[in-house]
């Protein structure tokens, strides 16, 4: 599995993981994102089952299990936190911030050490070492109740299933020909963001704030100016539609 540092200074750092070569070919590849301050650690969207023990290698060369924190998933999907209950037999003193609404489906993952932070529907904020981190509703963006990650110091926005694409593993951690990267992402945001009406409102949410980078969860990362770019593209895109592959 590959790793990037999407963003550092002193001992702040984003760092992406994914690429990873060794993966199924009928699994899709993720992006998983650690975020460090001083001394702790958190882990957003840690990733499926399948790639637990390629995660853990990638991470503990950055890291050592007793700073990771806490976690963090968007939402309830498999390839997003499947790998919970592993992480679960790791870490002590850890909590997992997630949706209020997916923390009895999430339990099914496995659960008995890491203490459930459920995040309300208006969002919330936690303390990493000397950073805030804001949770910023994406509600049905794909998931009922969804929220992603907002670094106001890093200027990072993680924005889970929004912004994803099918991408191949050798293709860079960067999006450089947003003309060229739309074919793989379109289908997908038209087929599973159901509504406008919540996408219109997660962009009118989001120009809010100074963003210099948007990092989805799967494919490419904007960058700079891909940032307006995509939501340029996103907000005339007309999602829900079921057909026309």
């Amino acid at each position: 599995m590959k790793a990037i540092s999407i963003f550092q200074k002193g001992s702040h750092q984003w760092l992406c993981f994914g690429r990873d070569p060794e993966k199924v070919e009928k699994i899709i590849d993720t992006n998983q994102y650690m975020i460090s301050s001083g001394e702790q650690s958190i882990i957003l969207d840690p990733g499926g089952i399948e790639l637990f023990s390629q995660m853990l290698t990638s991470v503990l060369r950055y890291t050592t299990l007793d700073n990771i924190k806490a976690l963090f998933a968007s939402h309830q999907d498999p390839d997003i936190i499947s790998s919970l209950g592993l992480w679960d037999q790791c870490l002590k003193n850890s909590k997992l911030y997630s949706p209020w609404l997916w923390e009895s489906f999430i339990r099914h993952f496995g659960m008995n050490n890491i203490q459930y932070e459920p995040i309300p529907d208006e969002g919330s904020e936690m303390t990493l070492g000397n950073v805030t981190l804001q949770f910023i509703p994406a509600h049905y963006l794909h998931s009922s109740g969804n929220m992603h990650v907002y670094d106001k110091e890093a200027k990072i926005l993680m924005s889970g299933d929004v912004g994803a694409a099918l991408d191949e593993i050798t293709a860079p951690f960067f999006v450089e020909d947003f003309d060229a990267h739309i074919p793989k992402m379109e289908y997908f945001h038209r087929r599973w963001m159901p509504s406008n009406k919540a996408k219109e409102e997660w962009i009118s949410r989001v120009r809010r704030l100074e963003i210099d980078i948007i990092a989805p969860q799967h494919g490419g990362i904007f960058k700079g100016e891909m940032v307006n770019t995509f939501l340029d593209w996103f907000e005339r895109l007309d999602v829900g539609i079921a057909k026309n592959k």
